[in-house]
Order: C-alpha cells, then structure tokens, then sequence
C-alpha cells in the first residue's frame, strides 16, 4: 500500500530585516523606501534587505548602497541583529501553538520549512487555509507579511515560494508533480531554482542544458560524470523529486564537525597589521573550543585582498596550495582546469534573488590560503596560533592589501580524545588551559571585553568591535 502524499509549506517572511525596522518606526514597508545598512561604514556597504517598496522601483536586493539612484530618497536603518533574532524567536513560538516542534524545520532567520500532513486533518482545512491562517497569525503578532509556498515534498514547496508565491494574488504557491513540469521545467534562468547556483549552471550549460527540462532529457551517464554523486539531486530536482524528509533532516548526524570564524576588515590591512588580526580570530576561536570542551585536528586559513590587488597573471603555488611564495609580487587563483580565470570570468555576476553574486570561484581572483593537518588532536592557543602564522606566512601575498580573513577549525572531537607528543610540554599545556578555563568564565560573566590582549588595544585591532556585534554588526 502506497504511503499517502504528504504536504509541506515552505514559509519566508518579506524582507524580513527592514519590515522589523519598518514595524519599529510604525511604517508600511510597501509604501516606505527603507534599507538595513550601516552607513558608517562607506557607500560600499552592502544593503542587508530593502523594502518591497523600493524593489518596486527595480532597485536588486542586496544592493550597495551606491547602486541606489541618486534620485531614491530613503531611510537608512542600521542592522539591529539581535532585535532580528528575538522577532524570529517570536514568530517561532507562533507556529508552535500550531504544530509540534518536530514537524518544523527552521531553515534560516526568517524562513522555515512545516510537515502540514497531520494538521490538515487535525483542524479540517486544506493547505491554503492552513498557510493563510499561520501567515495571518504572524501578521497580527508582529506586522510581518509572509509569503509561503506548498508541495508535496520539501523541494517542490521551495520552488514554490522562490517562483510561483511572488506572482499569487495571496502569497501562496503551489506545486504538484503535473504544475511543476507545466510552470518550471522550461523556467529561465535555471538559477532561479532551488540549490542550482551560477556554477553548476555554467556546467550545464557546456552541454546545451539552460532549464530542468533540459536536465531531465540529459543522460544519466552524462550528468555522474560532471557532477559526480551530486548528479543524484539533480535528477531527482529535474523530476520534482526529494525523498528527503523533515524527520529525516532532525535525524541528520554529520560525520565531521567544524569551527569557522570569519570577517570582512573594516579597511584594507598590510600583511602585518592583518596578521595581528588573525591572532586574535585564532584566540577567540580556540577559547570557543575550550567552552565547548572540543579539540581540533585540521585548520584552514582564507585571506581574500582588496579589490584590484591581485595583478592578472603571475605565478601561483606555494605550500598547501597557496600563493606562490617565492613570487610576492605576484598572484593568481588556479581555475578547475589548471589555468588561471581571466578578469572577465569574475566580472560575470548573477541575480538569483537574494542579491548579485560574482560567476566562478567563489572567493573571487583574490583570495589566498589553504589547510593543514596538526601533528595532534589539541586546543592549545600556543600551538595553534603557530600553525596559523605559519600557513598565512607561507601563503599571503605580503604586498597586497587585505580585506577578508577567515580561519577554521576541522576534525573536532571532545578534548577526551586530546593527543600530545613526545616533544610537548605537557604541564605547560595544562596551565594553558586551566589559564583559558578561567578567561571563558570571567568572559561569560562580564562580557567578552573583560579580558583582552594588548595586542586588541591596537587601532587595527578588531576584537572589541566585535565582541559587541552580533553576525557582524552591532546588536
């Protein structure tokens, strides 16, 4: 006996960020220009969300401020992060006077995926009724308009928002097997859909494939060859297929864990002033370590440089793939195929709805690092932040200038499975630690500025600014 089909509802709540800070000023954000942007921080800066309103007047989301017409007057409010996070909190909390916990998804701060199967009996609705009833609930708890799409699986209901809710008269889309290959399998562009990004599109492309129905006509044989076992999802996608479930994603267990920690500069850093910053990313990482009580066996180390610092051609190499070394003066990011991208590679850009994004390597023709397995399993910060200078001094370019860095933390397991060597000093490095115990507490009762390093006394320093952000910006 066939199991019945199931309904989802993939719920998204309209730009999100600036209706919050349209609700706190009591404005209508389909009638009000308003950005969430930190002006403070140049014309450069990326705008985290626009209103409907101004996306009304063409204006792309995720814009920089500086892409707004001269003529647009507008509201500028500065992300307020925590704020966005206690409003998400709070919107949760309705759909659980809904629906058990078990059957929602939380997907991201302002969308979230619902298993609607068992509730549509229990209150003897239908799933249009059911989403209108959630979306009207938010909208009377908070003055967020949502928008929601509804499938028989997860991928159809999220194709269902991202396409089709935007053109229903009441936010709501819908798909089954037979309307996703009437509306979506000759949709363009194939970006639009759901986990197919400009890469895989360029790929798809080489072999004449510019939409899902394309794909669906492909050769099997063809698609495991480009794309390996990822060819699997997107032959399922190409038929309106996921066996995925909810309960299958609450059941997901990871077979690695990692610690990223990563930022945009405030300006463009020398190669030593970017590595004082990097000590004090490495310091912050390791006494997360310490708190969670986990220890790392594999780092990683990213640096991308300020527009127009990488000069096109050069040499590139260097240890664990990095910049080539003995050439300072010059750089360049190897492509798949062994040679490096042209200028006009990267100068491509796609707008797949949640702002431009840059075609090809994602970290753009400037970016540099690489990572290294340790010698052991450790939570050290003498020892690890000697491995990271070591992999930024063999892999930055130190004549250009830098504005992103970003450092990992891989292969984490509990600090029971610590390792040492017979060259460590191991009463050192238990008085390290015993030492990182007792900042973790202090730090955890009065702030993460109760105890700093000289070093974040530095005017380039950045560990004070951000102890008082959330995401990257002030709470």
């Amino acid at each position: 006996m066939a199991a019945a089909q199931k309904t989802y509802l993939c719920i998204d709540l309209k730009s999100f960020y600036a209706s919050v800070e349209c609700r706190a000023r009591g404005l209508d954000p389909f009638t009000t220009n308003l950005v969430v942007a930190d002006k403070a921080r140049g014309r450069t800066t990326i705008c985290l969300a626009i209103t409907p309103a101004m996306k009304a007047l063409g204006i792309p989301n995720r814009c920089r401020l500086f892409d707004i017409p001269e003529g647009v007057s507008y509201i500028a409010a500065r992300p307020r992060m925590r704020r966005y996070m206690e409003v998400s909190a709070q919107i949760y909390g309705v759909y659980l006077r809904y629906v058990s916990p078990q059957d929602v998804h939380v997907y991201s701060i302002d969308e979230c995926f619902i298993d609607a199967t068992p509730y549509l009996e229990l209150y003897r609705t239908d799933a249009r009724s059911f989403a209108k009833q959630l979306m009207g609930a938010v909208m009377d708890e908070t003055g967020i308009c949502a928008t929601a799409g509804v499938g028989p699986n997860l991928f159809l209901a999220k194709v269902a928002l991202d396409i089709t809710a935007k053109h229903a008269p009441d936010n709501i889309g819908f798909l089954d097997d037979d309307s996703f290959k009437r509306q979506l399998w000759f949709h363009q562009p194939i970006t639009d859909i759901w986990s197919i990004g400009p890469g895989i599109a360029r790929r798809l492309a080489k072999y004449g494939v510019r939409d899902l129905a394309g794909v669906a006509a492909l050769r099997p044989e063809t698609l495991h060859r480009e794309f390996g076992v990822a060819a699997e999802y997107l032959i399922d996608h190409a038929w309106g297929q996921e066996p995925c479930t909810i309960a299958d994603v609450r059941a997901y267990e990871p077979d690695n864990h990692s610690l990223v920690n990563g930022q945009v500069l405030p300006g463009e850093y020398t190669f030593g002033e970017a590595r004082m910053v990097l000590g004090e990313m490495v310091e912050a990482s390791v006494l997360e370590l310490v708190e969670q009580g986990l220890v790392c066996e594999r780092i990683s180390l990213s640096v991308g440089y300020a527009k127009g610092a990488v000069a096109e051609g050069g040499s590139a190499g260097g240890p664990a793939g990095g910049a080539g070394v003995g050439d300072p003066d010059s750089l360049r990011v190897a492509a798949p195929g062994g040679e490096a991208p042209g200028k006009a590679a990267f100068d491509e850009v796609f707008e797949g709805g949640h702002g431009k994004r840059r075609v090809g390597n994602k970290f753009g023709p400037g970016h540099t690092g690489g990572t290294r397995k340790l010698e052991r399993r450790t939570s050290s910060l003498r020892y690890l932040r000697g491995r990271f200078e070591e992999l930024f001094d063999e892999t930055t370019r130190r004549g250009a200038r830098i504005k992103r860095l970003s450092v990992g933390f891989g292969d984490l397991l509990p600090e029971e499975y610590a390792t040492v060597t017979l060259l460590d000093d191991v009463q050192a490095d238990a008085k390290e630690h015993r030492l990182q115990e007792a900042m973790v507490a202090v730090r955890g009762k009065f702030g993460k500025n109760a105890l700093l390093k000289a070093a974040s006394l530095q005017d380039k320093a950045t560990a004070r600014e951000r102890n008082c952000q959330v995401g990257g910006h002030h709470e």
